[in-house]
C-alpha cells in the first residue's frame, strides 16, 4: 500500500513502524510548517529536514518515504525565491517526486501568486503537483484553483487533495487525480468508498495526512480492509491502494 499525502516531520518513529506492519510499504511526505514564519531560511530548513532526517528516520522503521517539497499556503508570506531555487536543485537531482503540497487556503494575493509560480516551475519542469485545499470555504477556494489550474500546467501533473462527498462532482471532469483523505477531522472511510462506489476507482488516490493534528497513521489499511470486507473486486483496490500512485508518482 501507498499513503499518498503525510507529514512525516511531525509524526515518531512508532507511527512509520505501526504503518509499515500495516502493509503501507511507501507513502509521501509532503512540506507544511503549521504556522506563519519570519523567514524563508526558516522554511528552507523545514524542507532539508524533511529531505535529509524523515526520510532516514522512517527508513529505519522499514518505510520507504518519498518527498514533496513546495510552499504550502500557510507559508505564503515568506520571500519564496531562495524555496524556488532549490526546487529546481531537488528536481533536477530527482530527490523530490512532486511540488508540493502547495495551493491555496484564504486566498490572499502572496498565496495565489506563489501558487502560479510553483505550478509554472511545474510546468516547465514537468514535474508532479499536489494541491491543498483547505477546511473552511472548500468549494469555493477549490473553484478558483480549477480555474487557475489549466491557465498554468497540464491536468493530468497535478492531484488535487483532500476531496470530500461535498465538492467531488466540482473536480471529477476534470484530468487531474484526486485524494482521498481519509482523517478524523476532514473525511472517513464509509465517505471514502462511497465517492469510490460512485465515480469508480480510476482518479483516486488514498491518503491519511496524518500531521500535527488529529490523525490516523492506520485509515489508508482501515479503508482498504473495508473495500475488501464489502467485497470490491481486488483489481479495483489496488488501484487506489498502490497502484494509481505508482503511476501518478512514478514511484
Amino acid at each position: 500500500m501507498i499513503d499518498t499525502h503525510m507529514h512525516a516531520d511531525a509524526r515518531s518513529g512508532e507511527d512509520f513502524r505501526e504503518m509499515y506492519l500495516a502493509g503501507i510499504e511507501t507513502a509521501v511526505t509532503c512540506s507544511y510548517y503549521p504556522y506563519k514564519i519570519p523567514h524563508e531560511m526558516i522554511l528552507l530548513n523545514h524542507l532539508n529536514r524533511i529531505l535529509e532526517f524523515d526520510t532516514k528516520r522512517a527508513k529505519e522503521h522499514g518505510l520507504d518515504l518519498k518527498v514533496a517539497l513546495g510552499i504550502h499556503p500557510t507559508n505564503s508570506n515568506v520571500n519564496p525565491e531562495t524555496i524556488f531555487e532549490n526546487l529546481y536543485k531537488w528536481i533536477e537531482s530527482d530527490q523530490i517526486v512532486a511540488i508540493g503540497e502547495i495551493g491555496l487556503e484564504d486566498l490572499t494575493d502572496n498565496e495565489i501568486t506563489i501558487f502560479k509560480q510553483q505550478l509554472d516551475i511545474a510546468s516547465e519542469t514537468n514535474s508532479k503537483v499536489i494541491i491543498h485545499t483547505p477546511r473552511k470555504n472548500k468549494r469555493e477556494v477549490l473553484n478558483v484553483i480549477l480555474d487557475i489550474l489549466p491557465q498554468h500546467i497540464d491536468e493530468n501533473q497535478a492531484v488535487i487533495d483532500h476531496i470530500n462527498p461535498q465538492v467531488v462532482g466540482d473536480a471529477i471532469n476534470t484530468e487531474c487525480m484526486l485524494g482521498l483523505t481519509v482523517q478524523p477531522q476532514k473525511m472517513d472511510k464509509f465517505e471514502a468508498i462511497s465517492i469510490l462506489d460512485e465515480y469508480g476507482f480510476e482518479k483516486f488516490l488514498l491518503n491519511s495526512d496524518i500531521s500535527n493534528k488529529a490523525s490516523d497513521p492506520l485509515s489508508v489499511p482501515k479503508t482498504v480492509d473495508e473495500l475488501i470486507r464489502q467485497g470490491y473486486k481486488k483489481s479495483e483496490i489496488e488501484k487506489v491502494a498502490s497502484e494509481n500512485a505508482q503511476k501518478f508518482f512514478k514511484i
